[in-house]
């Protein structure tokens, strides 16, 4: 049932303000408008087939995705071009990817030449081409070949491998993109691109056309984006902020909360009816607006909010908790409840979580 008051929620419910969603939305694409660079949004924050329309209607290229569950969400959702910013190498993955081949522009990211065969042969199975792009470790210690050296053969394989596309470079700065102190952010942000610039203009030396360069995230846009080189970035996070991202970029409004409920008070302390299973802990949670509470607790089911004097809460009350982490917080939930002038107005899925179908 739509068309209701907050209050009517079921709590814990994942509550979206759909004007703050809009205006992060809009922000993102006035600042990325400034620069010489596309946005291709990770939707692997909001997992949302909605949100993800509203990116690309004001003006995102497409999509950036984790998993090939996501690819074939987004591209069955409507979303036309999809970058999976991952390796796809096991057999359902990879026919997951290739499905979405059908219906949608899809690519990849590789590091090494097994898993281009293996994409290859699917591909040339189902009778779809794949988009491929070589990842670089430009920093993060994760995904991508480790050396300048091995980036060029590999996009040869690549090229050379019928049924695939080489489309070009994705480099991802992680390990620095939330430095809480911007000017180191942004230094290691400019050595992290300037890896991934030495390797394009290799592969561009060894006659291989770079037609996509990816990387980017919320903490560093601005600078990667900044970067010649660089074709795309992928923020992602922008759209829901959370308070891991807010002290990394200014502007953009919190627009998902956690609504809960106080389910006991007893002289300083309040405890609510959402946990664990409900908002991610690895960093925790505040309420909001609220600075007189401090969390004392997060339970299954419970947290615990302590005051210095007596809890200004009781029974009943409704309480917003902000997550530390929003991509994990979302996963938790089904549902997003869609509000607008406090008024729940919708109810949009959260799509492609891990073990659904």
């Amino acid at each position: 049932m739509t068309d209701r008051l907050l209050e009517e929620l079921l709590t814990p419910a994942l509550v979206l303000d759909l004007d703050r969603a809009e205006a992060n939305i809009r922000l993102m694409a006035e600042r990325v408008a400034g620069l010489d660079v596309a946005l291709r949004p990770h939707i692997k924050a909001h997992k949302s087939c909605e949100l993800a329309q509203m990116q690309v209607q004001a003006g995102a290229i497409g999509v950036t995705v984790a998993t090939a569950r996501e690819a074939l969400a987004m591209a069955r959702g409507g979303i036309q071009d999809v970058l999976v910013a991952n390796q796809i190498v096991s057999q359902p993955a990879i026919a997951l990817v290739t499905e979405v081949a059908r219906i949608a522009s899809v690519r990849v990211c590789v590091d090494d030449a097994d898993n281009v065969h293996a994409l290859g042969a699917a591909a040339r199975e189902s009778s779809v081409e794949l988009g491929v792009l070589a990842e670089i470790d430009v920093g993060l210690g994760r995904g991508g070949v480790r050396s300048i050296d091995e980036v060029v053969p590999l996009a040869r394989t690549i090229a050379g491998t019928p049924g695939l596309r080489f489309d070009g470079l994705f480099g991802y700065e992680g390990h620095c993109a939330s430095d809480p102190d911007p000017v180191a952010r942004a230094a290691e942000a400019r050595r992290s691109m300037g890896v991934l610039a030495t390797a394009v203009h290799a592969c561009q030396a060894a006659g291989l056309e770079v037609a996509i360069v990816s990387a980017g995230a919320t903490g560093t846009f601005e600078t990667t984006g900044g970067v010649p080189e660089v074709t795309e970035v992928q923020a992602g996070s922008y759209v829901l902020m959370d308070a891991f991202h807010a002290p990394l970029v200014e502007g953009f409004d919190q627009a998902v909360i956690v609504l809960s409920t106080v389910v006991s008070s007893h002289g300083h302390l309040a405890v609510l009816d959402a946990g664990r299973k409900s908002i991610d802990v690895s960093l925790r949670p505040f309420a909001a607006p609220d600075p007189g509470s401090v969390v004392e607790f997060i339970n299954e089911e419970h947290v615990g909010l302590r005051y210095d004097s007596a809890a200004p809460l009781g029974i009943g009350d409704r309480v917003s908790l902000v997550p530390g982490y929003v991509p994990t917080t979302v996963n938790l939930f089904g549902s997003y409840q869609v509000v607008r002038d406090g008024r729940v107005v919708d109810v949009w899925p959260v799509i492609a979580r891990h073990g659904d179908p």
